[in-house]
C-alpha cells in the first residue's frame, strides 16, 4: 500500500476529486494548507501598503491505495491539477506498512 500526498492549488480541487473518484478512489483527507517553493509569493497591496505574502493558499490531500493503483492514481492528479504555470504543486509517494479501520478491525486493503 501507498500513500499519495498531493499539494495543489485550491480552485483545482474539485476536478481532482472528481477524477480519482472516476478511476474508483471512494476516499482522501483533504487540509487547507499554506506553503511556496519555487513560486515565491507574492507583494499585495492592503491600504496603501505594500507587503509580501510568502506563504499562499494550497490544499492537501492524503490517500492510501492500494500499489497497483499508484500509478493511475498520480496521472489523474496530474491531468487534472497541471496548469503549465508555477505552482501547480507537488506529488509525494510513501510506502504504508498498515491500515487499520477503527470500527470494524479490518486491515489493509480491506481497510482502505
Amino acid at each position: 500500500m501507498k500513500k499519495i500526498e498531493a499539494i495543489i492549488k485550491p480552485f483545482k480541487l474539485d476536478d481532482v476529486r472528481e477524477a480519482l473518484s472516476d478511476i474508483g478512489i471512494t476516499g482522501m483527507t483533504v487540509s487547507e494548507v499554506k506553503g511556496f517553493g519555487r513560486q515565491k509569493g507574492h507583494t499585495e497591496l492592503y491600504r496603501g501598503a505594500e507587503y509580501m505574502v510568502d506563504f499562499l493558499p494550497k490544499v492537501k490531500l492524503e490517500i492510501i491505495v492500494a500499489d497497483e493503483q499508484v500509478e493511475q492514481c498520480v496521472d489523474a492528479i496530474i491531468d487534472t491539477a497541471q496548469s503549465g504555470k508555477i505552482g501547480d504543486g507537488k506529488i509525494f509517494v510513501y510506502d504504508v506498512e498498515r491500515v487499520i479501520r477503527i470500527r470494524t478491525g479490518e486491515e489493509n486493503e480491506d481497510a482502505i
